[in-house]
């Protein structure tokens, strides 16, 4: 049986990342993300020789897909508030992925000497993904 207070943490942990994630996604939405992702992927594949990785996107598949991530890890939030175990490693994995896209927007705007879209939010996503993470670890 897992602590309440321990899986009470993990469950604000938990929703903390998903309206840092939510939040992140309104803050690229409303700076014109993809106007300064799309051409950087591109020339990332030219020079992959073709390979069509990183993926470009339009913007409503692209927002309601995030949209629909948001909402899916919101109805998870319940799961995570009980401790339920399977939960752990998709929190490992949003972590990561929050540690990760906090870096890159935080990298970018450093390399390009001005904000990228997105960077407003970045600090959120590092925070949130760090302590989620913190949480999960402390799941027995």
């Amino acid at each position: 049986m897992i602590d309440g207070g321990v899986a009470a943490t993990f469950g604000w942990a938990w929703l903390v990342a998903t309206v840092a994630l939510g939040l992140h996604v309104a803050d690229e939405a409303t700076h014109d993300f993809l106007a300064w992702y799309n051409p950087r992927a591109l020339r990332i594949r030219q020079s992959l020789q073709g390979l069509p990785f990183p993926p470009t996107f339009t913007f409503y598949p692209w927002v309601l897909g995030l949209g629909a991530s948001v909402l899916i890890l919101a109805a998870l939030t319940p799961f995570a508030y009980r401790g339920v175990l399977w939960v752990r490693p998709v929190a490992y994995g949003l972590a990561g992925i929050h540690i990760l896209n906090g870096l890159l927007h935080v990298v970018g705007s450093l390399v390009e000497r001005r904000p990228v879209p997105g960077v407003l939010s970045a600090p959120l996503l590092l925070a949130s993904g760090s302590w989620l993470g913190y949480a999960a670890a402390h799941l027995t």
